[in-house]
């Protein structure tokens, strides 16, 4: 049984003396980050404390066990994404792994006479590198038609896909609007015209099972901050074909076989390839320890008890008719709302007077804003510490106030 109290005990950040604003600390922004528990904060330490040294890098049993560490931690990730150990690669984050793929893919093999199709409603990640390719390469970039609640779909592919189209770059989950996005769907019609599919994993795969193979994609982006692991650690999975076939991102030590005088250069096999210097070492423990953390509560369990949240959260607002909610029909546990007549980054600095940590502004998509038709928005997000009591609390709040004068006079 699901019991979201004992697992909160377990995050020294939910402890009954948390406060914010001298109010019992309610953590509604959990899209864009995740807070750690105990485990994965000793596991850290355990890499500071107990086993520091480099990996690959020397002949003395410290190194060694290092280099054990780092490959269990990578078959955890495999395990975790039903892929390839020799097919995960350690980043610094969802961004860098997809400019990974921009640079190491795009910019190999992408020409002027190619296009690139995303989404209005990609994060800035699944964005900048894919124009940066365009201003490179002279590439094309393209969206997929959203539908009128702010859906991909198979059918509005099919309407923009064609013989130019290389690459398909799409959120798993978006970041605003919380909708999963069908990319079991979207990956044949892509490979059905040539052409790969990379996926924006960041707010999937803390929240759903994530099968890469059953999903039949080509790349997956994820970070380890997102689903309780440390910052400044990610993963890139990609079919090793393709990975073979990229050129690396960065260079360095680590990651070649040997280099002359003359400049012949030879690049070690992947996923060494693509993991130039002195990786995120603490990190890498860590996000083994946030996996084995999640694994142990099950993936579906989670997403389950954030669908228990969206569905409460629906009913406790339905007669708030001071509330407009953009995405009241999405499958997770993100919703983005405004208040009536209060500017979105007013309506956080009254809910953080309250104690309630939500997001406001653009959240990284500022070409969704045409879409939605407003300059900013609020966001709230659920975890799998998240509890109904937090619901309660944020719906209280929005029936009380919402201007930024109610925060410090109300």
């Amino acid at each position: 049984m699901y019991d979201v109290y004992k697992i909160r005990q377990l995050f020294p950040m939910l402890n009954s003396n948390k406060t914010m604003q001298g109010k019992p600390l309610v953590f509604l922004d959990n899209a864009s980050t995740s807070f750690k528990p105990y485990c994965v904060i000793d596991a850290i330490n355990s890499y500071y404390k107990d086993m520091t040294s480099n990996s690959h890098r020397g002949d003395y049993d410290l190194c060694y066990n290092m280099d054990v560490e780092v490959e269990k931690s990578r078959q955890a990730v495999a395990k975790f994404i039903n892929g390839e150990t020799n097919e995960c690669i350690f980043t610094s984050g969802t961004s860098m792994s997809i400019n990974l793929i921009a640079y190491g893919y795009g910019l190999k093999f992408l020409t002027k006479d190619d296009e690139v199709l995303i989404s209005e409603a990609e994060h800035a990640s699944n964005v900048l590198p894919w124009f940066r390719i365009s201003e490179l390469t002279g590439c094309k970039i393209n969206y997929i038609p959203l539908t009128k609640e702010g859906k991909i779909t198979p059918e509005n592919l099919k309407k923009v896909i064609s013989k130019k189209t290389k690459v398909v770059s799409v959120a798993h989950i978006g970041n605003v609007l919380g909708y999963i996005t069908p990319v079991k769907e979207l990956a044949k019609i892509a490979h059905d015209h040539g052409a790969v599919i990379a996926v924006d994993g960041a707010q999937s795969v803390p929240h759903i099972p994530t099968d890469v193979k059953e999903l039949g994609i080509d790349f997956l982006s994820f970070s380890g901050h997102k689903l309780c692991g440390p910052t400044g650690i990610g993963v890139l999975w990609g079919r090793y074909d393709l990975l073979s076939k990229m050129d690396p991102f960065l260079t360095g030590g680590g990651m070649n076989s040997k280099f002359d005088m003359c400049g012949n250069v030879k690049y070690l096999n992947p996923p060494s390839k693509f993991e130039a210097g002195t990786i995120h070492l603490a990190g890498i423990i860590g996000l083994r320890a946030a996996i084995e953390f999640l694994n142990d509560i099950g993936m579906e369990n989670i997403f389950k008890h954030e669908e228990m949240l969206r569905d409460y959260f629906i009913e406790k607002t339905k007669n708030l008719d001071n509330l407009i909610i953009y995405n009241k029909y999405a499958s997770t546990g993100i919703f983005t709302f405004n208040v009536k007549g209060v500017f979105a980054q007013d309506e956080a600095t009254y809910l953080n007077s309250k104690g309630i940590a939500v997001r406001s502004g653009q959240h990284c998509a500022k070409i969704l804003i045409d879409f939605l038709g407003e300059v900013a928005t609020v966001r709230m997000s659920t975890y799998l510490y998240t509890t109904k009591e937090d619901i309660d609390a944020l719906v209280d709040a929005l029936k009380d106030g919402g201007d930024i004068l109610d925060a410090y006079f109300g």
